[in-house]
């Protein structure tokens, strides 16, 4: 079977024809080796305007130009043309509008070489993609920007009834971008990204939802978040009507933090006094018992034998972890009460200060239950965590910019441009 036939079947251009080809000997490709491939615009047809996308006559033709096409076994592939100039009635004199790319963008790339680049790209670091393939870290970010600049142009933002804000580091310094998940049952994916944790930050994504026509006041029912103010400022005025839940993760994390608070004044205390008995202690502490083992409940169990202010910080907290067994809000909001009523007479400052938090926030933690236990921040942490590991896995980013394309492209779940076979 011969590579023109294949190019027939896996990418056809509709108004255009394959025409020779040959080998050609080139350095700078992967296997020193280039196959140049022809493309010529069939007989009597007229190139359509890349502007209104209407035919009209020819005005002239411009050099011939090269694109990039998805490589064959290792083997480059070129693509030959030299794109016509039509005299549109409409739009004036403007460059034809051709199958296989965007004439405008002034890009070597081919549409399937973009989409071939961008899918492994998702699975490897930009480097690696670009090793792999012989091109350069710079064509891949432009290959992944350019469809992901599609995906967000064509994406479906109605049926949003549940979403997620939280904040992830992306650089040192207190250097943050602000992530809105939609959380629905059936689509879990990346809606915004903006710069910072401020009020302006979780605007922007609002305005976006505006900018695009979605009616967020009545479509939005649930909002998860953490007990970041300036989020809670902004979600209590832009969905007043949605049901507000608090980060179960942040709050048990709080109170975490309060205990080892608690510990570590007391270890201070008590090794100025020769006795080690919290020496190690922190993780035994902070950690769920039935995670231990056999070894480390036997620790656990000799240090609660001790009256000491870190174990009823400890016995205090743990006791919490019955209100999420609850089913019914009311009797969750009972339990709370009687619990902050305890902390606050533990005489233990940092338990005593999360307890003020809880009380603060009493109404937000129990629509957890009110929501049926439907949606909770764990979603979203775990959604984070492939943050993350983006992140790892490309050392880091040197500018915002690549950081929200990669992110966009991870996590979006964005469409891609329409092929005719699929080059993976």
């Amino acid at each position: 079977m011969q590579l023109k036939t294949l190019l027939n079947r896996v990418h056809p251009v509709k108004g255009f024809v394959y025409g020779k080809l040959r080998q050609v000997e080139d350095d700078s490709a992967p296997n020193g080796l280039r196959i140049e491939v022809e493309v010529q615009a069939r007989k009597g047809s007229r190139g359509l305007c890349s502007g209104c996308g209407e035919a009209g006559p020819g005005y002239d033709r411009q050099p011939v130009r090269e694109f990039d096409f998805v490589p064959l076994w290792g083997i480059a592939v070129t693509l030959l043309y030299a794109l016509r100039r039509v005299d549109c009635p409409a739009c004036g004199v403007k460059v034809e509008r051709v199958p296989w790319c965007d004439p405008a963008s002034k890009s070597p790339m081919t549409t399937a070489f973009k989409v071939f680049l961008s899918h492994w790209a998702r699975l490897l670091s930009w480097r690696q993609t670009a090793v792999c393939f012989g091109v350069s870290w710079d064509s891949v970010y432009r290959a992944v920007a350019e469809v992901v600049a599609f995906g967000l142009e064509h994406r479906d933002l109605s049926g949003i009834d549940a979403i997620g804000v939280d904040e992830v580091a992306y650089a040192k310094g207190h250097k943050y971008l602000t992530l809105v998940y939609q959380l629905n049952s059936g689509c879990r994916r990346l809606l915004h990204v903006s710069r910072g944790r401020s009020l302006r930050s979780l605007l922007e994504f609002f305005r976006m939802l505006k900018k695009a026509k979605v009616d967020y006041a009545k479509t939005i029912k649930y909002v998860c978040s953490d007990m970041w103010q300036a989020y809670l400022t902004v979600i209590a005025r832009k969905l007043p009507e949605a049901l507000h839940i608090l980060d179960r993760y942040h709050i048990v994390a709080n109170l975490g933090k309060a205990l080892d608070q608690v510990r570590a004044e007391e270890h201070k205390k008590l090794s100025k006094q020769g006795w080690d008995v919290l020496k190690r202690t922190r993780w035994l502490l902070l950690r769920r018992r039935r995670r231990l083992t056999g070894k480390q409940r036997f620790k656990l169990r000799q240090i609660l034998k001790w009256d000491l202010r870190t174990v009823r910080a400890y016995i205090l907290i743990e006791g919490l972890q019955a209100m999420w067994e609850y089913r019914s809000a009311s009797h969750a909001g009972k339990f709370l009460d009687a619990w902050c009523r305890q902390a606050m007479r533990s005489r233990l400052d940092p338990v005593k200060k999360a307890a003020r938090s809880l009380r603060s926030h009493r109404e937000l933690i129990l629509n957890w239950f009110r929501a049926k236990k439907q949606y909770n921040s764990g979603i979203v942490e775990g959604l984070n965590l492939q943050v993350k590991l983006r992140f790892r896995k490309a050392f880091g980013f040197r500018t915002v910019e690549a950081a929200e394309i990669a992110l966009y492209h991870q996590l979006g779940q964005l469409p891609v441009p329409k092929l005719a076979h699929r080059f993976v």
